[in-house]
């Protein structure tokens, strides 16, 4: 991981493929992703640092917003019913939040057994071990998991219903994120668990976090529906201790 503009008003970090990073963020930051080279993959979890039992809920974000893809104006919701952190910028303009995480049997299947005591940095991390090392530093387990989102991934369904990997973004496509509250992000950036890549994907993924403008009345994500108005409504309930 690289990084510069350390005693400058943002921060920018560049992750390596097929490995993993967390940080809290604090509410009225936001943090833009950049696909550096195209075909990357980053898969997020959000926890609330003051109340590790509230984490990002999947199936709550998509149902609430009447969607199946999160595109900008889309929130990202916890299990309490308040936003993490709401989509303000977007290029690609399809990330899913269904398929879940790679697996060392997905890795093993399509490119192969390589493990770190043999490889060293060349191994082929694969997401669910890589989001177990970042949340074993919050005392957080396997249990702790939830359902993940996948930046710059599009899934479609063939005739037999089936999920696949139809698209994937293209060099220096980004989205940004603003945070509604404090938030404790865990990210990866090993392969999508339906890539059929030839070579496993060596995507690197640049990150800058900077203060992001105030939330005003027409804030486009805030007023995309009813139940984002509500989302944002107990965030300010929660913000003044209620």
């Amino acid at each position: 991981m690289s990084t510069t503009n350390l005693f400058s008003d943002d921060y920018t970090t560049v992750i390596a493929p097929g490995s993993h990073w967390s940080l809290n963020v604090r509410k009225g930051m936001q943090m833009r992703l950049t696909d550096l080279e195209g075909g990357a993959n980053v898969a997020m979890l959000f926890y609330n640092p003051s109340l590790l039992s509230e984490k990002y809920n999947a199936p709550d974000t998509l149902k609430c917003q009447h969607t199946f893809k999160l595109t900008q104006g889309h929130c990202l919701y916890s299990d309490m019913g308040r936003v993490f952190a709401s989509i303000i910028d977007d290029s690609f303009g399809w990330h899913e939040t269904v398929c879940g995480n790679s697996h060392r049997k997905h890795i093993e299947d399509r490119w192969g057994s390589r493990h770190y005591q043999s490889q060293r940095n060349k191994w082929l991390q694969n997401g669910f071990d890589a989001f177990l090392v970042e949340l074993t530093k919050y005392r957080l387990k396997k249990q702790d998991l939830a359902a993940n989102l996948n930046l710059f991934s599009e899934v479609s369904t063939n005739a037999e219903g089936q999920l696949r990997l139809s698209r994937q973004s293209q060099a220096n496509d980004s989205v940004t994120l603003r945070f509604e509250m404090d938030t404790l992000v865990v990210m990866h950036t090993c392969p999508h668990p339906l890539s059929t890549a030839a070579e496993y994907p060596q995507k690197p993924v640049q990150v800058i976090l900077e203060k992001a403008k105030p939330v005003l009345a027409d804030d486009y994500c805030v007023n995309l529906c009813e139940e984002n108005r509500r989302g944002f409504h107990n965030n300010a309930l929660y913000h003044l201790g209620m």
